[in-house]
């Protein structure tokens, strides 16, 4: 990396150089959600809104083992399903949100989870986030930038994007990434938010991006 380049530099320069070290300091990135296939990656994914990754992964081997394919989730009995997912909060409109996923999934798409954007769209409960973890993660297509709260408060922080709502900042993120790094992006800013870029007390001197991060108090 170039001595010359610093924070001050624009994010179409900087974010080469913040991949390179993200992947130097985050090798192991991947997604943290547990699953074996698109279904329960998009089940999971379902869960973890307003919800710890840890927490669904907690949730979801009994949860798969009752309900292994879409029909099952299809056909369950709904208070079952909210009785086995009450501690990810808000059981009632998550359950109503898979079953008439999977519904759908059963009924249009032969039980087989859509491998695009549009057709994920039309799934209860999905929005571009959802469908770009479903995306990026299950069938490695880099459709689009999953902005999470980790990566809304790095882009942010890095000056990567000005904007508050997540679809500018995907915008924002997709304009100055490599398409092929659409995927990576948001795995390394997750990991980097987790264990360094803390929301409260960001760890700057720990921080391998501190000299490319105008927001670093280090």
């Amino acid at each position: 990396m170039s001595t010359e380049l610093t924070a001050a530099a624009p994010a179409t320069e900087r974010i080469g150089p913040i991949l390179a070290l993200l992947h130097a300091e985050h090798p192991d990135a991947q997604c943290a959600l547990h699953h074996r296939s698109p279904l329960e990656l998009l089940v999971a994914t379902i869960l973890s809104a307003q919800c710890t990754d840890e927490r669904v992964n907690k949730v979801t081997p009994a949860l798969f083992a009752r309900y292994p394919d879409a029909r099952a989730f299809a056909e369950a009995d709904r208070t079952e399903v909210e009785e086995m997912i009450h501690s990810t909060g808000f059981y009632r409109n998550k359950a109503k949100n898979i079953q008439e996923s999977c519904q759908r999934i059963v009924q249009t798409y032969d039980g087989v989870v859509p491998d695009n954007m549009a057709d994920l769209l039309t799934l209860a409960g999905v929005a571009r986030k959802t469908a770009n973890v479903v995306l990026g993660t299950a069938y490695q297509i880099g459709d689009g930038i999953v902005v999470d709260t980790h990566v809304r408060r790095l882009a942010q922080r890095l000056a990567l994007s000005t904007q508050n709502d997540p679809e500018k900042i995907e915008r924002d993120l997709m304009a100055i990434t490599p398409r092929d790094q659409w995927i990576d992006l948001s795995h390394l800013l997750i990991f980097h938010g987790r264990r360094v870029c803390d929301a409260r007390k960001p760890n700057c001197i720990a921080c391998a991006i501190r000299r490319l991060c105008p927001s670093s108090q280090a």
